[in-house]
């Protein structure tokens, strides 16, 4: 090996080292989501520039303080992701015009304190920098509304720079949502951020 490609081996560690990680919550389970769809272009556009994985978060129960101790395995698992990450970013439908339950639900179960004797204390998503796409027909603004109150409350590290999409008509014939260009903007714009907020 030549020493350029020394240097080389070496630069190219050094800058794997510096990827952030950003956890991707779809908050559709519906198998081809149209907004896994949108994940999917996010993550396009994050190549090069941070490592991306996605929340297995199917299993998650319904939120129950009798469930809470022992902490089930189902739960561990997605606080474990969640620590592991540098930011949360949740991809979104519009359910009469507010959040999905179930995205509700996983978000109360993260914000749960880890330390159950000090209830006020440190949560899995605690401090954690977010950001939210939404995905849907109608409904953003209001739905976007919730996520800006709820996410800080939960005391996240907030990025409101959104990404708002519609479904192109052919997708309800042949499910393959197409971002448009518009969107495509939104999504750069949205990385930039949300990079930004992590450095």
């Amino acid at each position: 090996m030549s020493i350029l490609d020394t240097f080389k081996k070496i630069f190219n560690k050094e800058e794997e080292i510096e990827m952030k990680n950003i956890l991707f919550i779809v908050g559709s389970l519906r198998e081809g989501s149209f907004n896994h769809q949108l994940a999917q272009n996010a993550e396009k556009v994050l190549e090069g520039k941070a490592n991306v994985s996605y929340l297995d978060w199917k299993n998650v129960p319904m939120f129950s303080q009798d469930l809470e101790t022992p902490v089930l395995p189902e739960v561990q698992a997605v606080r474990d992701a969640v620590a592991a990450a540098d930011a949360i970013w949740i991809f979104s439908p519009v359910y009469n015009f507010s959040i999905p339950g179930p995205v509700k639900n996983l978000l109360d179960w993260l914000s749960r304190a880890v330390d159950l004797s000090d209830t006020t204390g440190k949560s899995a998503i605690d401090s954690k920098v977010t950001t939210v796409s939404l995905l849907a027909n109608g409904g953003h603004d209001q739905a976007a509304e919730v996520y800006r109150n709820l996410l800080p409350f939960i005391r996240t590290n907030f990025v409101d720079q959104l990404t708002f999409s519609k479904v192109n008509d052919s997708a309800w014939a042949d499910g393959k949502f197409v971002a448009d260009d518009d969107v495509l903007a939104q999504l750069d714009k949205q990385v930039a951020a949300l990079l930004a907020a992590i450095k």
